[in-house]
C-alpha cells in the first residue's frame, strides 16, 4: 500500500488525480462543519449521540451533530441506487438501459439523481423535524420572519441542496480523481468520526480515567482483529481451472492454454448488510424522527429495535436472503458458461454447456452461504461486544460493522485502483 501510493507521487498524471481527490475531500469535509444559519448544533449535538440518529451522524462525519450544510451527506444517493438496483431486476425497460453501454448508463445515472433528489426531501424534512424536537431551531435568524415554518422551509431546502453538492462531489472525483468517488466521501466520513471519538477516549484516558485506558486498550485490540478477519475474507477467492483447447486457423495455433475463474467469498461485499438494516430500521427512523413518542416506537423499540433478539435473527436473515439476490446479479454461471463453450474452453472433468452451468452455480451458492453467515457475524457479534466493553455510543457507532467492512473495501480498491492508473501509465510509456 505504501509502496503504491510512493509510485503513484512519482508518476506527473497519477499525481495530479491524487490532489484532486483530495482537494475535493477537504471541500466536503469543510461543508460537514459549515453550520445551517435557523439550527442550534448545541441543543441538539445529545440527542444524535444515540440510535439511528447516532449511524447516521457517524456516517456523515459528524456533520448531522453539527447542523452542517452537508447534514445529511450522500445517504440518500446511496439508498437511491439500492433501490435502483432492485428495481432493475423487476423493470424490463432499466435491464435494456444497463446493456446499452454509455448511453444507457447515463440515462441510469440521470434516473438515480431523480430518486436521489425526493429521498433527499423526505430525509431533510425528517431531520428537520428532529431538530425541531430537540429545540435545535432557532427562529431569532431571520429579523421579523420568526415563523417555526419559515425556518423549518429554509433549513430543509439548504440540506437538499448540500446533498445534491455532495453527489456532484462525488461524481467529480470518479471523473478527475482516484477511484469510486461516492464510496471515498462515506470512508472519509466514517474514518473522520472514528477519529473524534478516538481523540475524545484519549483525552479521557489522559485526563486521569484508568477505566478508560484499559477501555481503549481493549477496544485497539477488538478493531484490529476484526480488521484483519475482514481483510482475510474479502481476499478469499475460488479459482475454478478453465482449460482452452487448441485451435489452428490457417498457419497459427490459438489456445491450448489454462486459466481460471476467480469466484470470490464475499463477492456482494457490504451490500447484504445495508440492504438488510435499511429495511428492518426504516420503520424505526420514521418513527424517531417524526413521532419519538408514539407507542408504536416504543412497541418497535422494544421488540425489533436493535439489540433485541428478534431483531438479529431478522438481521440474519434478511442478510442470507440479500447475499443470494445480490451473488444472482454479480455471477451469472449460464452466462460464464456460455462464454466458456463460444472460446474453445472447458472445465476439467465437467461437459460443457449445462452441466458447467450446473457445476459453477453450486459453487457459487456454497460460497455466498458462507460469505453470508461471515456478514452475519460481522454485523451482529462485534457490535455487542463493543457495546459490552465499551460505555461510549459515539466509538461503538463509529466503528459499526458496516463502517468497518466499507473502510476495508473502500481502502483495498482504491490499493487496486492505483495500481491500475501506475499500469495503464508504464504501459503508455513503454508504446512510446
Amino acid at each position: 500500500m505504501f509502496e503504491t501510493l510512493k509510485n503513484a507521487f512519482k508518476n506527473k498524471d497519477v499525481r495530479t488525480k491524487i490532489l484532486i481527490t483530495l482537494a475535493l475531500l477537504f471541500i466536503y469535509r469543510l461543508g460537514c462543519w459549515i453550520p445551517i444559519p435557523g439550527i442550534n448544533p448545541v441543543a441538539y449535538a445529545g440527542n444524535s449521540a444515540d440510535g439511528l440518529l447516532g449511524l447516521l451522524n457517524g456516517i456523515t462525519g459528524s456533520a448531522l451533530q453539527n447542523g452542517a450544510l452537508f447534514a445529511i451527506g450522500i445517504t440518500p444517493y446511496i439508498n437511491a441506487s439500492i433501490i435502483l438496483q432492485l428495481l432493475t431486476v423487476a423493470i424490463p425497460r432499466l435491464q435494456e438501459y444497463q446493456k446499452q453501454g454509455d448511453d444507457g448508463k447515463r440515462k441510469i445515472t440521470q434516473i438515480t439523481r431523480y430518486i436521489t433528489i425526493v429521498l433527499a426531501l423526505a430525509q431533510s424534512i425528517g431531520v428537520t423535524v428532529s431538530y425541531a424536537r430537540g429545540g435545535a431551531l432557532a427562529t431569532n435568524v431571520f429579523g421579523p420572519m420568526t415563523q417555526t415554518w419559515v425556518v423549518a422551509m429554509f433549513v430543509v431546502v439548504l440540506m437538499v441542496m448540500g446533498s445534491m453538492l455532495t453527489m456532484w462531489l462525488g461524481e467529480r472525483i470518479t471523473d478527475y480523481g482516484i477511484g469510486n468517488g461516492i464510496s471515498l466521501l462515506i470512508f472519509v466520513g466514517i474514518i473522520a468520526s472514528a477519529g473524534l471519538a478516538i481523540i475524545a477516549k484519549f483525552q479521557e484516558a489522559f485526563g486521569g480515567d484508568q477505566m478508560a485506558i484499559w477501555e481503549l486498550i481493549g477496544f485497539v485490540i477488538m478493531v484490529v482483529a476484526v480488521f484483519m478477519l475482514i481483510v482475510f475474507v474479502d481476499s478469499a477467492e475460488r479459482r475454478v481451472p478453465v482449460q482452452y483447447a487448441k485451435q489452428i486457423k490457417g498457419r497459427k495455433q490459438y489456445g491450448g492454454q489454462s486459466t481460471f475463474i476467480p469466484v470470490k467469498l464475499n463477492a456482494s461485499g457490504v451490500m447484504p448488510i445495508i440492504f438488510a438494516t435499511a429495511l428492518i430500521t426504516f420503520p424505526q427512523m420514521i418513527a424517531q424522527l417524526v413521532a419519538p413518542n408514539s407507542g408504536f416506537y416504543a412497541w418497535w423499540m422494544t421488540w425489533l429495535g436493535a439489540g433485541t433478539w428478534i431483531y438479529s435473527i431478522l438481521v440474519a436473515l434478511l442478510i442470507l436472503f440479500f447475499s443470494y439476490f445480490y451473488a444472482q446479479i454479480e455471477f451469472n454461471p449460464e452466462d460464464i458458461s456460455r462464454n466458456i463453450q463460444q472460446y474453445g474452453g472447458f472445465i476439467n472433468g465437467i461437459r460443457p454447456g449445462k452441466p458447467t452451468t450446473e457445476y459453477l452455480s453450486r459453487i457459487s451458492k456454497r460460497l455466498t452461504l458462507f460469505g453470508a453467515i461471515f456478514l452475519a457475524f460481522i454485523a451482529l457479534v462485534p457490535s455487542v461486544v463493543f457495546a459490552a466493553v465499551l460505555d461510549d455510543a459515539t466509538l461503538v457507532n463509529a466503528f459499526s460493522a458496516t463502517g468497518m467492512l466499507i473502510v476495508v473495501s473502500v481502502a483495498l480498491e482504491f490499493n487496486k485502483q492505483l495500481q491500475s492508473q501506475l499500469m495503464m501509465k508504464q504501459y503508455k510509456g513503454f508504446l512510446k
